[in-house]
């Protein structure tokens, strides 16, 4: 049986007025077998994975110009190429619209002015010449909105092209009628449908600057890319473009450029500023052997890398990848807002007729009653309402990029604010994870050099950072390991096998006690000051104690307390013994701590807090800790270094400590409140500007300014969130 192949594509999309046509798109697509969609307004940009045996990027593109959108596949060159053209092209021509209208619409500014001063149906510009300046600015310049309400409609549904064209389209008509038949005792509303029509594009232009904005962040990590390299290949130095550069290319970095590749170091030392990965300004000191990352600045010195990382398999592209898909995704909260939209213009429709009808009946002016109808057709507007969620999101993601914290989606991010109980790793995670053999007390009838090569030997093939501090111990020595035969890893305890004639165990205090006699004072002593005890015995005796030592990070400690200060419970927990888990938690302020503790028991324990309604989030490396970070509400990966978990969590800290999980939690707060901030004033926008448009005291051109800046006020103050400073203290 043949497995199907899952594809998934990112697409930018050109043409939508408000959220309801996002919506659109996104029912439509995901109406489609197995077809998964996800389309974010703020960025004009949808996410579809789909089966590649059924569908394909070009069928679900002809697809979404069946709905009167364009679409555009997001391949790895998309960044600076010509779906960016077409972008800009299409925000130049909007731009020209809107400046003709601007350009067509200022006589009626006078007229505005002159009917304020008091004379009455007086009119400064004759109804003719007003005709023939409002038709252009009703169908050519507003054309968009015909064709927006056209395209609506025939899919059976509504957006705020349809509230645009139908009010402006009632006050021009009536015009039209008035001038054409002479009344000369009736007002025209030429001035109303040209203005909102001005006001609406005036908002646009201004949301479309102000969203740019939101993703300042993301194109800020594509522009760092440098364009070319210069490449050592034959002997010979060549400048050529990064795209060219092959895995195995030996790269020249000259001081004060960045690093066009990801790499290892084969040449030369220097000091790297990854500042635009982790977040940490203090450059990081690179020798050979060491990795490089592409767009680092190499700050001193020249280096020869040999590249390992090009193109789509860099980790700064990998981040912005992450980033853009975390931009692109929906968080809960916003569930609220995309049920009131859906059936937004259909009822906004609906209290406008009843206002017309109502307002006839009770004033018997028949030009009131239109006036107020048309107030409410342009005083709402659906966008502030999905502006809301999705551009706090985009701005608060790509501001935590910027500070090395990485979140995989909008989910994770609002959950990160809702935490109860923080579960911590030790190793690598409050600890540097970089342990060393600080002592090494052997038994009898041994020498050190012969029990540091049956523990290297037996730990020669782990990765875990307690073995490789016996390998690196031995290498230290220089000691060599020796042939092991009948080798076993026995999970959460250690390992064992044959080495000549002898079977030999390393492990665990406890689990080499089921066999051998240990000297309790030994271990206690080397517990007691915090310190991780392993344990090498033959089938007889005990052969050596190695006492190992892993230092705690500087910043564990205030970042913990800061934490601890955010009403959030903290509890580590421990593969390691009693005395050396009390003793570190016992230095950074944890109250709270399990040791001993399986990869199986994280995950069990977990699973308890959440049975108790408990939000929880997870900290750990990605490796052993994977069964918790699985089952946590929320899970942060240590970046590991230079490994860059990306996929092992909800949220990737590339600065490597705890300051970035507060920082994470911090940010997700700040994130949150901008949200219902947002959501608030969209709310109240409408919930008072529809029945002051009713009630006859707003009138067309202030409403439709008034409708324009509700949009941008939901931006601005979601570009506020740039502000934020990621500490303790902020506000």
């Amino acid at each position: 049986m043949s497995l199907k192949s899952e594809k998934e594509i990112e697409l930018q999309l050109i043409g939508m007025s408000c959220v309801n046509c996002a919506a659109k798109i996104e029912k439509t697509l995901n109406s489609f077998e197995q077809v998964n969609a996800s389309v974010n307004f703020a960025t004009s940009k949808a996410v579809v994975s789909f089966p590649s045996d059924q569908w394909s990027a070009h069928l679900l593109v002809e697809k979404i110009q069946e709905l009167g959108f364009q679409a555009f596949e997001i391949d790895e060159d998309a960044q600076t190429g010509d779906i960016k053209i077409i972008v800009q092209k299409e925000k130049e021509r909007e731009q020209r619209l809107f400046f003709a209208a601007l350009i067509l619409t200022s006589p009626f500014i006078l007229e505005m002015f002159y009917m304020l001063g008091g004379n009455g149906h007086q009119e400064l510009i004759p109804r003719w010449v007003q005709l023939i300046l409002a038709t252009p600015v009703q169908f050519w310049i507003g054309w968009r909105f015909y064709r927006g309400s056209y395209y609506a409609l025939r899919s059976k549904s509504s957006n705020m092209d349809v509230l645009i064209a139908l009010g402006t389209t009632m006050a021009y008509v009536l015009s039209v009628l008035v001038t054409v038949m002479n009344w000369h005792h009736q007002h025209v509303y030429f001035e109303a449908s040209t203005m909102v029509i001005t006001l609406v594009l005036a908002g646009k232009y201004l949301e479309s600057k102000a969203k740019k904005k939101t993703s300042d962040a993301l194109e800020g990590l594509v522009r760092l890319q440098p364009k070319t390299a210069i490449v050592e290949r034959s002997g010979k130095f060549e400048e050529i473009e990064v795209k060219d550069v092959i895995v195995g290319d030996t790269v020249i970095v000259k001081n004060a450029e960045a690093i066009p590749i990801d790499g290892v170091v084969v040449g030369g030392s220097s000091s790297v500023d990854e500042s635009m990965l982790t977040g940490e300004s203090i450059p990081v000191a690179k020798h050979v052997g060491d990795k490089v990352f592409a767009a680092t600045l190499n700050h001193s010195g020249s280096l020869r890398v040999k590249a390992t990382g090009v193109g789509t398999r860099t980790q700064l592209a990998q981040i912005i990848k992450i980033v853009s898909i975390a931009q692109g995704s929906k968080a809960p909260i916003q569930r609220l807002a995309d049920k009131i939209s859906a059936i937004f213009v259909p009822t906004v429709v609906t209290v406008s007729l009843f206002t017309f009808f109502l307002t006839w009946m009770i004033s018997g002016d028949l030009a009131s009653a239109f006036i107020a109808a048309v107030s409410v057709l342009v005083i709402a507007c659906p966008c502030a309402l999905g502006l809301a969620t999705p551009t706090a999101v985009v701005v608060g993601v790509g501001k935590a990029a910027h500070a090395g914290v990485l979140f995989r989606d909008a989910k994770a991010l609002e959950v990160a604010e809702k935490i109860d109980v923080l579960v911590l790793d030790k190793t690598g995670t409050i600890t540097e994870g970089k342990p060393t053999v600080s002592d090494v007390k052997i038994g009898n009838m041994v020498t050190l050099e012969n029990a540091l090569q049956i523990a290297m030997s037996l730990e020669e093939g782990s990765s875990h950072p307690l073995a490789r501090a016996i390998v690196d111990e031995g290498n230290k020595n220089h000691i060599y390991p020796v042939p092991v035969d009948f080798f076993e890893s026995v999970v959460g305890q250690g390992v064992q096998g044959k080495i000549g004639t002898e079977v030999y165990k390393l492990g665990k205090p406890e689990w080499i006690a089921d066999s051998v006699h240990l000297d309790k004072s030994i271990l206690h002593s080397m517990e007691a000051s915090g310190q991780t005890v392993v344990v090498l015995a033959s089938s007889q005796e005990v052969i050596a104690y190695f006492a190992i030592a892993d230092k705690v990070r500087e910043s564990s400690k205030v970042a913990i307390q800061q934490i601890l200060s955010q009403g959030i419970r903290v509890v580590m927990l421990t593969g390691d013994n009693e005395g050396t888990a009390k003793a570190i938690a016992k230095e950074v302020g944890i109250a709270e701590f399990k040791h001993s503790v399986k990869p199986s028991d994280k995950a069990n324990f977990v699973v308890a807090l959440k049975r108790k309604k408990l939000t929880v989030a997870m900290v750990g490396d990605g490796v052993n800790d994977a069964p918790a970070l699985a089952m946590a509400d929320v899970s942060f990966s240590m970046s590991s270094g230079t490994d860059i978990a990306i996929e092992a969590a909800d949220v990737t800290l590339m600065k490597n400590d705890l300051t970035s999980v507060f920082a994470a939690i911090s940010l997700s707060k700040f994130t949150l409140r901008k949200i219902r901030q947002n959501l608030f004033f969209a709310f109240v926008y409408n919930v008072f500007g529809i029945p002051l448009a009713a009630l006859g005291m707003l009138n067309p051109i202030i409403a439709g300014g008034a409708m324009a800046l509700s949009s941008v006020s939901v931006l601005t103050n979601s570009l506020m969130l740039k502000r934020v400073r990621l500490t303790a203290n902020a506000e």
